[in-house]
């Protein structure tokens, strides 16, 4: 696959500490992209990926930002597009599941967190994005969506799996809108993926069910998603791709 079109391309993920963030940064590191890795809290795990992207060869630097704060991503893109001079590439990856808890069970404070990270975030930093790349003539937007978009979310969920099911149809409305600006936007659905947000709210006995119930027999690792994202980011790859939803699940789910 030539990506060699990535090469010097400035690149912003967010959530990129950590899990699909880090390995795709990484990723876009080795074919030769600038990266803002950005990060809420987990600085040594952003330092990390930082040095990696270094070792590369490549300009990369570490950006902190708590995208639960309205004005954050915003100042994130802003931040970003002063370090490197410009910005080609916006990677709406940071979010959270929060909690697994029945509806019944939900606090009224827990939507407003979904809210603010897994929804007002991507819209905000799209449009800071979208202004800014509107100026250059051309960008790219990738968006992470989710198999709970699709299929509600595993049980406790149904508010992370509504929100992504927003990311999912707020991708295809921008790509609408954007388009003619030279701007494409798409998302990456991802599955099954042994990240830290896995740990942290699915147990291994369920984890392993799953598994076990894909086609492909097994869960992945964040750097499965990783080829995904550099197609869509490539104009070379996917030039003429924009509105689409890239599911990365194993065969778990066949929309």
């Amino acid at each position: 696959m030539d990506l060699g079109d990535l090469a010097g391309k400035v690149v912003l993920v967010t959530g990129a500490s950590r899990g699909i963030g880090a390995a795709v940064a990484r990723g876009f590191a080795h074919h030769g992209a600038h990266v803002a890795v950005h990060y809420h809290a987990a600085q040594a795990a952003a330092d990390k990926v930082v040095a990696d992207a270094r070792a590369r060869g490549v300009r990369a630097e570490a950006l902190q930002a708590d995208l639960s704060d309205a004005a954050a991503p915003a100042r994130l893109v802003a931040e970003t597009i002063e370090r490197f001079g410009r910005l080609d590439v916006l990677v709406n990856n940071a979010g959270d599941l929060v909690a697994r808890l029945p509806m019944v069970d939900t606090p009224d404070d827990m939507l407003e967190t979904i809210y603010a990270l897994n929804i007002r975030s991507v819209v905000a930093a799209s449009k800071a994005a979208v202004i800014a790349m509107k100026r250059q003539g051309s960008g790219n937007i990738i968006n992470t969506s989710s198999l709970a978009a699709r299929n509600g979310g595993g049980a406790g969920s149904m508010l992370y799996a509504g929100s992504k099911g927003f990311v999912s149809t707020f991708t295809r409305g921008l790509a609408k809108d954007v388009g003619r600006d030279g701007i494409r936007v798409n998302a990456v659905a991802p599955g099954i993926i042994e990240t830290d947000l896995q740990d942290k709210h699915t147990s291994r006995a369920v984890l392993d069910q799953l598994a076990k119930a894909t086609p492909l027999g097994r869960n992945a690792p964040a750097t499965d998603c990783v080829g995904a994202y550099l197609f869509l980011a490539s104009d070379r790859m996917s030039g003429f791709v924009t509105g689409q939803v890239i599911e990365v699940n194993g065969g778990i789910l066949m929309p």
